[in-house]
């Protein structure tokens, strides 16, 4: 009688957002161990290694269908959980880049997820480590690949002083803004990728508020003033309405105008931007908490699936490859576009088989891509951002994206197109049809809005 065939292994770095949907990925193909530095919380409450977590996020519909294939009940265990899928522009009310105000269309598809991220976290690692070929060891740190220059055998790793090394079929970097991937390749003797990095030198400050009485009761929508590069320094702002009756209120500035976690500044600061509405809102609020910064928001990309060496049994995902500018709300539906790519190759050829890994970074760079262009299309044209400014091209396709969005302003058919780019389901190329070169072309059929589109509803929620 034969032996069972044995099973492949895989190891992942980072039990955050990009580790929990690599996980998912291989789980049906692999044993899969998770390798986290810090330990895990019980249930949505703060963890180490995740700076950014106490800002605003939300999920882009592209995002929404990542989740709901990689991991089936985990948006329906969100919303049951106080989070909700708002409609966009339906449910949000939100000024441009260029100062125009969306209309509030309800003609597009498009519903965009919005918690907290401790809540978002909890209900993934929850239906991740249920997984019984999911295991996780915390209070573990990566400290180097093992293998060579032409194939990743496994990760060696420090257990709180005990050093050894998992092996696996396939290792993969899920570690974020911290990875050590370009120190690893360089210890097996690959050369440097190359790199690209575009800083708007964007600061954050995010306050937790507690809504409004009415307002809580309420589905307000989302209110957003986006900041308008043509303008430096560049200052916006957004409340997102989240579990539990609160709202995450997220401020931001390029340098000469960012906020600071003074919070005796925060509401003047947000009465400050180009529209006063969201510190308009604020005043009926209760704080919840102090107000947390961050410097951390530079895009940063390196493009290993152009490297001319790649050792097989090793991929990098989530921001361990490109990290955006949070403002453009990118970063988890890229990281499970890119799991969902993974799982794609796995599905169908040996982790551990010749030019597997290549095949999967490869793809895994294809929503890197469509997101790093939109982010550093508009940040590219901060002051100091870049030291190679835009060029012909660049400038041409960001006055075309300016003008989409003017256009999708005012028009259901060519918002339908610019969201359909904007959340990651489409290519760029999609602004290019019909739905938005005829409305582009004859104009607009209604009046570009002056003011924030709040209904009286609305206003009085968020002042009782």
């Amino acid at each position: 009688m034969s032996e069972p065939a044995r099973r492949p292994t895989a190891v992942v770095v980072g039990a955050s957002a990009a580790g929990l949907f690599a996980a998912a990925a291989l789980a049906d193909i692999a044993d899969v161990t998770l390798v986290e530095r810090d330990p895990l919380p019980d249930g949505p409450l703060p963890r180490r290694g995740v700076p950014q977590a106490r800002h605003a996020h939300l999920v882009w519909s592209g995002g929404v269908k990542a989740f709901n294939e990689l991991l089936p009940g985990a948006v329906d265990e969100v919303v049951a959980r106080g989070g909700r899928l708002v409609h966009i522009m339906g449910d949000m009310v939100s000024r441009a880049p260029n100062e125009v105000w969306f209309r509030r269309f309800l003609a597009t598809h498009h519903r965009n997820l919005v918690c907290s991220r401790n809540l978002l976290d909890a209900v993934l690692r929850a239906l991740v480590l249920a997984h019984p070929h999911v295991s996780v060891r915390q209070n573990t740190t990566a400290l180097g690949l093992a293998g060579d220059a032409h194939r990743v055998t496994g990760v060696r790793v420090d257990s709180e002083g005990d050093i050894s090394t998992l092996e696996a079929d396939l290792v993969i970097d899920a570690s974020g803004r911290g990875s050590h991937t370009p120190q690893w390749l360089s210890a097996l003797g690959l050369p440097k990728v190359a790199e690209r990095r575009v800083d708007a030198g964007v600061a954050y400050a995010t306050r937790l508020f507690r809504a409004p009485h009415s307002a809580a009761d309420h589905d307000f929508p989302l209110v957003n003033v986006q900041a308008n590069p043509a303008k430096a320094p560049g200052q916006g702002g957004i409340i997102v309405p989240i579990e539990d009756g609160q709202w995450i209120v997220t401020l931001s500035g390029t340098r000469g105008g960012e906020p600071t976690s003074d919070p005796d500044a925060f509401t003047d600061f947000a009465l400050g931007l180009g529209d006063p509405v969201i510190g308009e809102l604020l005043k009926e609020a209760e704080p919840l908490s102090d107000v947390a910064t961050t410097r951390s928001t530079a895009n940063h990309r390196r493009y290993y699936e152009k490297a001319k060496h790649w050792p097989d049994g090793f991929v990098v995902l989530g921001d361990a490859i490109a990290c955006f500018n949070p403002v453009y709300g990118h970063g988890l539906t890229v990281a499970a576009q890119g799991a969902l790519a993974v799982r794609d190759i796995a599905r169908t050829t040996p982790l551990a088989a010749p030019g597997t890994a290549r095949r999967m970074q490869r793809a895994a760079a294809r929503p890197v891509a469509a997101a790093w262009d939109l982010a550093v299309g508009q940040d590219a044209f901060y002051p100091g951002a870049t030291d190679t400014p835009p060029n012909a091209v660049e400038r041409f396709l960001a006055r075309f994206v300016d003008h989409a969005v003017e256009t999708g302003a005012a028009n259901p058919r060519a918002l339908g197109a610019l969201l359909d780019v904007m959340s990651l389901e489409k290519p760029a190329t999609r602004l290019f049809s019909p739905d938005m070169l005829i409305p582009m072309l004859f104009g607009p059929k209604k009046p570009h809005l002056q003011a924030p589109p709040l209904s009286e509803a609305e206003r009085k929620a968020a002042t009782s």
